[in-house]
Formats: C-alpha cells, sequence, structure tokens
C-alpha cells in the first residue's frame, strides 16, 4: 500500500502497537510515514498521538495494560510529539508571531500530557509558549507572569479534585491582569466548572484553544475574592471534610473490617489499597461540595466501579464504604445529600435501600 493512501485509522493503529510494545523507533516512525504521506503536524498531533492516548487511559482503567505498560507508552508518545514538532523536518512556524502564553497544570495535576499537546499545536501557530509543566505551585505561575506579562494562561487539569487549586490560580492570575483560559476534563465535558470558578474561556481540546486566542481573551478589569464565585462554601462542610480526611479514612477502615470479618486477613498491600480508594472518595466528595455539583462525586464513583469491576472487586464493597462515611458525616446536609445520591447510583434503579443517616 502506497503511504498516500494512510488513513487517520491506520496511522493509530500502528502507533498504538508501537507504544504497546515499547518500540520508540517504532513509533517515530509512524509519524514521520505520516508526514511523508501528506499529513500535518497538528493532524498527526491531535488526531493520531492524542487519540492513542486515550486509547492508553481506557486500555488501563479496563485492566488490560499495566501501570507500568501505561507509564511506558505515555513516555514514548511524548518523545514521539518531540520527534515530530522538534525533528530534522521540523522548521519554525509558518504563522505570523501572534503573541506569548503560558500553558500549564494546575498545582497538582500530574497528567501533563494534554497541556503539551496544546502548547505543541500553539507554537505551530505561531504562538510563543512557556510551557512550564505538570504540577506548577500558584505563587510560582504568577511569579512568572510578573516577569513574562503573558496574553493569556492557559491552565490545564484532568483530575477534579485540583478544581479548587485551579480557582486559586484563575483568580491569582487575574488579580495581576491575566486573563486565564481553563481546559481539561476536570472542567467538565460542557466547561460548566470553568465559568463557576470565574474563567474568562474555557476550550474542549487544542483548536478549540487556538480559536479563542485568535478571537482575543480580555485583559480582566478588577481584581475579586474567590469567596464570592461559590458564596455555598459558607456552610463550612468543604473545610470540615478535607480537614477530617485522615480520621475520617482510619474510622471508616475500622469499621468496614468489623463489619467485614474477611478484611481481617487482608495484606498490607490491599490494606493501603483500600485506604488509597477511601482517600479519593473522600477527595472527590469534598470537590463535589466546594463545586456544589453531585455529579463531581457521582461520576467518579461510576468510574471507580468501572475500574473496580474490571479488577474483580465486587461494587458492594464501595457501596459499603459510602454507608460508613454517611453515619460519620450525619450533621452535614450536603454531604448526606450527595453520598445518599451516590450510593443510589452504585445501587442500581431496583434498589430502595438508604444511606445510613440520610432518613428524616
Amino acid at each position: 500500500m502506497s503511504e498516500t493512501r494512510l488513513s487517520p485509522a491506520e496511522l493509530r493503529d500502528r502507533l498504538w502497537q508501537a507504544v504497546l510494545e515499547g518500540s520508540e523507533f517504532d513509533a517515530v516512525d509512524v509519524v514521520r510515514a505520516g508526514l511523508d504521506a501528506g499529513w500535518d503536524e497538528e493532524g498527526l498531533l491531535l488526531d493520531v498521538v492524542a487519540a492513542v492516548q486515550t486509547k492508553i487511559g481506557l486500555e488501563w482503567a479496563a485492566d488490560r495494560i499495566t501501570v507500568a505498560q501505561e507509564h511506558a507508552a505515555t513516555a514514548i508518545n511524548e518523545r514521539v510529539i518531540a520527534a515530530l514538532v522538534h525533528g530534522p523536518a521540523a522548521g519554525r512556524p509558518a504563522h505570523p508571531y501572534r503573541g506569548r502564553v503560558t500553558v500549564t497544570c494546575v498545582d497538582g495535576e500530574w497528567h501533563a500530557f494534554p497541556a503539551r499537546l496544546v502548547a505543541e499545536v500553539l507554537r505551530l501557530r505561531g504562538w510563543q509558549v512557556d510551557y512550564l509543566g505538570a504540577q506548577t505551585p500558584t505563587p510560582h505561575l504568577v511569579a512568572h507572569q510578573h516577569h513574562t506579562n503573558s496574553d493569556a494562561v492557559l491552565l490545564s487539569g484532568s483530575i477534579p479534585t485540583h478544581l479548587p487549586a485551579a480557582h486559586a490560580a484563575i483568580t491569582a492570575c487575574q488579580a495581576v491582569g491575566v486573563p486565564v483560559l481553563a481546559g481539561g476534563r476536570a472542567f467538565g465535558a460542557d466547561g460548566r466548572f470553568a465559568r463557576a470558578l470565574g474563567a474568562d474561556a474555557w476550550a474542549p481540546d487544542a483548536r478549540g484553544a487556538a480559536a479563542v486566542l485568535e478571537a482575543g481573551l480580555p485583559r480582566p478589569m478588577a481584581a475579586r475574592q474567590a469567596v464570592d464565585d461559590l458564596p455555598h462554601l459558607v456552610d463550612q462542610e468543604y473545610t470540615m471534610v478535607v480537614q477530617s480526611r485522615s480520621r475520617l479514612v482510619k474510622q471508616v477502615l475500622a469499621d468496614l473490617e468489623s463489619r467485614f470479618p474477611a478484611m481481617r486477613g487482608y495484606s498490607d498491600a490491599q490494606r493501603e489499597r483500600t485506604a488509597e480508594d477511601l482517600v479519593h472518595i473522600l477527595d472527590f466528595l469534598a470537590t463535589a461540595l466546594y463545586m456544589d455539583d453531585a455529579e463531581v462525586f457521582t461520576e467518579f464513583l461510576d468510574w471507580t466501579s468501572e475500574v473496580l469491576a474490571a479488577r474483580g472487586v465486587p461494587v458492594h464493597s464501595l457501596v459499603a464504604g459510602l454507608d460508613i462515611v454517611a453515619e460519620q458525616l450525619h450533621d452535614f446536609p450536603r454531604v448526606l445529600g450527595f453520598v445518599r445520591e451516590g450510593a443510589a447510583r452504585l445501587r442500581g434503579p431496583a434498589s430502595d435501600a438508604v444511606v445510613p443517616g440520610t432518613t428524616v
């Protein structure tokens, strides 16, 4: 078959096979073949490399590849990007200089791949990009704005539990006169969390981000207090859950052992994984309280139940943990509402069971 007839599906299949086999050279050869077949760098980045990266995450969640394979595949895709946009055939962007922007991840966010794709697409389109990578502390991000006076900050987040940190970054950048364009799964499929946190704009992907920047983002006119965006935080439920997380994890583990004697035979590794699961549950519950949106919590529970099912862990163990959380936090009405909704989602529509502590 002539290389000029390579389809997106063929390129994605070839790249997937290369990263799965751990062959960096073969992976780079795939995108070079795409260039030879007439693809441009942006198309290969977004329609091939990004699509394969999405598949890597889905295959890990379905327990069809290991954590080590996922990390190795992601590392190869990172090097594929470098070879594609900075290789011997790459030149300076054909577009005229558009301005200077900062692309970064929310503090605590280590999924940097989406932000890297955005940074490279913007470079290809003529922007000078300061790519700060993963887990950028907000004070350092703001200090960088003082130094560069960027036209915009593009803030990437994949995990919703980092939304409170994103809120701090958004308000801090705006306070020094720099608009913020948010993107990534953490901000919701429709960008509703970006709007709730006061971001100047939201984009669903790299092409959308480029379009927003090309249309222009005005400088923020006046600083505001973060608390003004989310008046429901006055009830302090978010703060109380965050501050009591360690105690809650210990209490839930102890109660689970008393109700499920089989847990007493868990190995140290099993106990550690169970504790990690509980930490994630409480973190997503806290974030739901911060945003006052139950879907932050219930969507996480849906995803978690699918991952656990793929690993042979019954969903009732997750429901039992929620029951205990509800018992421990029975004095907090928003907590109980979110936990009740999450437990009902896991039990399914046929169940009429209620979460302890939620009856009136």
